[in-house]
């Protein structure tokens, strides 16, 4: 068998350094002076940077005005934000989890003292016990004094009786078209 070729990992991308050195020319060509060229070079990154937030600015835009029709086309990571900015919104503090080993929680809510663990499930289906179950996991982790699990869909009876016995709150497809529509 062959060895596959080790690559660099850490490779400058030709375009950004295209782009710099062409922010230098147009400085220097201006000034006639090296200081034109550093002006260009910092002029570039301010215009860079600036494009950056723009783009994400604009995608938060695009979540707040999403209503239900888009929320059952996102995927589960855009509902999370969807949500996140959603509660921002109502005035909690949002701190997202991990994607992969969240023990059980999208989202973590501050709210004064209290600490609200949230599992986000954007389902075309019900959802089951198994989200319920996760939640519960996620309490002690994360120190939390609630547990919410929100979907776009609804719940089974065995996910609705699990979480009344454990103090989770589920909020469904009716009671998240309230709330989105409570924030406009």
């Amino acid at each position: 068998m062959r060895k596959k070729r080790k690559r660099n990992k850490k490779r400058l991308p030709i375009i950004p350094l295209f782009f710099i050195v062409l922010a230098a020319a147009v400085g220097f060509n201006v000034t006639k002076t090296l200081e034109g060229m550093g002006i260009g070079i910092i002029t570039y990154f301010v215009l860079y940077i600036g494009f950056i937030i723009w783009l994400k600015t604009r995608k938060i835009r695009k979540l707040r005005k999403s209503g239900i029709r888009e929320v059952d086309q996102m995927s589960g990571e855009d509902f999370e934000k969807f949500l996140g900015e959603l509660f921002k919104r109502r005035g909690f503090k949002v701190r997202y989890t991990a994607t992969s080993g969240d023990y059980g929680a999208d989202l973590i809510l501050k709210d004064g003292k209290d600490i609200i663990a949230v599992q986000a499930k954007r389902y075309s289906s019900t959802v089951g016990v198994k989200a319920v179950q996760e939640i519960i996991g996620a309490v002690k982790m994360y120190e939390a004094t609630e547990a919410w699990v929100v979907t776009n869909s609804h719940f089974t009876r065995q996910a609705e009786k699990l979480a009344d016995i454990n103090d989770v709150y589920l909020i469904d497809r009716d009671e998240l078209i309230q709330i989105i529509l409570n924030k406009r």
